[in-house]
Formats: structure tokens, C-alpha cells, sequence
């Protein structure tokens, strides 16, 4: 072969391999091509499930939206019940408690019409000699006497102690006063009308002398 024949191979050779290369990055532009669609098509698909959870949400928005106002009125229903409830809570107390007030005036009333009895039990009492304390008629009216007394000690009616004790408003009524060294000031010497207490309430005050 010549030398000219030489050359010519060499050069068709160098072409084959240009175009050997240039088939290769055609095939490497091919293949980031692909990748870049691949890429473009996962961004998409993402796009998608995005777009479809949020109209998931807006429905389930939409879905809360018509269920609001029938919770409004069952919120509203049950607030008005329990309104209720409370107000007949306290008017139930309110009257209890009435209830009880008008009893305890009631019952106040009563033993304040009792005591005057008592009072004459005590003064007949004081009126008769011992031996007329053994007659028949006697014992039978201190039995009466004591069982009324009993009555109003189950009742919590209480007597007043005064005499002896040092003058006190709230429960003595001073009617006299009296002149008594031995006494000290403001001591009761002496009970004119036992008083009494009902549950620890003033019903009769005691009415007494007290010295000076």
C-alpha cells in the first residue's frame, strides 16, 4: 500500500471515530433528556396528590361547614337545658329554705304561746306549802309540768340563766335597777319572767333587776 493509500485509511479511521463520539454524547443528551422528563413527571405526579389532598380538605371543610349550624343548635339546646336545670336547682333551695323559715316561725310562734303556761306552772309551784306538794293534784300537775318541759327540751328551747350573771342585752331585759354593794355592778340580783332560747335564737328575753 502506498503511502497516499495510508493516509486515506487513517483519515476515514479518524472519522469513524468522530462519529463513534459523536454518536455517544448524542446518546448521553438522549439519556438526561429522559432523566429530566422522569424528574418532570414524579414533580407532576406530586403535584397531583397535593392538589387532590387539598380538595379532599376543602370538601371535608365544606362537609364541617354543613354540620356547623345543626351543632349550633344542639350546643344551644343543651346550654338552655342546663339553664334550666340550674334555675330549678336554686328555686328548689329557695324554697327549702321558705319552707323552713315559715316552719321555724311557726314553731316560734307556738312556744311563745307555751312559756306563759309555764310561767304559771312555776308560780303555782312557788305558792303552795311542802306538804301541799304531796297532795295528789299537786304531783299530777308536776307531772304535767315536767313533761312540758321535756317537750320543750327535745324542741331545743333553752331557759336564760340571769341571776348572778353579769347584765347582757342580748339576752336581758332590765326592768329595774337596784342599789347592792354586795352585788357589783352590773350583776342581775334578780328574775322578774324567765327568758328563753329557740335553736339558739332569742324568743323571750329575760326580764330582770340589776344593780348598780
Amino acid at each position: 500500500m502506498s503511502k497516499k493509500n495510508h493516509e486515506e485509511a487513517d483519515s476515514t479511521a479518524k472519522n469513524v471515530e468522530d462519529m463513534a463520539e459523536d454518536i455517544k454524547d448524542e446518546k448521553d443528551n438522549a439519556s438526561n433528556v429522559d432523566n429530566s422528563v422522569d424528574s418532570n413527571a414524579d414533580v407532576n405526579e406530586d403535584s397531583a396528590v397535593q392538589a387532590e389532598d387539598a380538595s379532599d380538605a376543602e370538601e371535608q371543610a365544606d362537609s364541617k361547614k354543613t354540620a356547623d349550624p345543626k351543632d349550633a343548635v344542639i350546643a344551644d339546646l343543651q346550654d338552655r337545658v342546663k339553664r334550666q336545670m340550674a334555675e330549678f336547682d336554686n328555686f328548689r333551695k329557695r324554697t327549702d329554705k321558705e319552707k323552713s323559715a315559715m316552719f321555724e316561725m311557726g314553731a316560734s310562734d307556738v312556744i311563745k304561746k307555751l312559756l306563759p303556761v309555764v310561767d304559771n306552772f312555776e308560780r303555782g309551784f312557788k305558792s303552795i306549802t311542802d306538804d301541799e306538794k304531796e297532795t295528789p293534784f299537786a304531783k299530777g300537775m308536776d307531772m304535767v309540768y315536767k313533761q312540758m318541759i321535756k317537750m320543750l327540751e327535745d324542741l331545743e328551747v333553752k331557759p336564760i340563766e340571769a341571776v348572778g350573771l353579769e347584765f347582757n342585752p342580748d339576752f336581758h331585759n332590765a326592768v329595774m335597777h337596784v342599789e347592792d354593794e354586795s352585788a357589783g355592778e352590773g350583776i342581775i340580783v334578780e328574775e322578774f319572767e324567765k327568758g328563753y332560747t329557740y335553736r339558739d335564737t332569742v324568743i323571750r328575753h329575760s326580764m330582770v333587776k340589776v344593780a348598780n
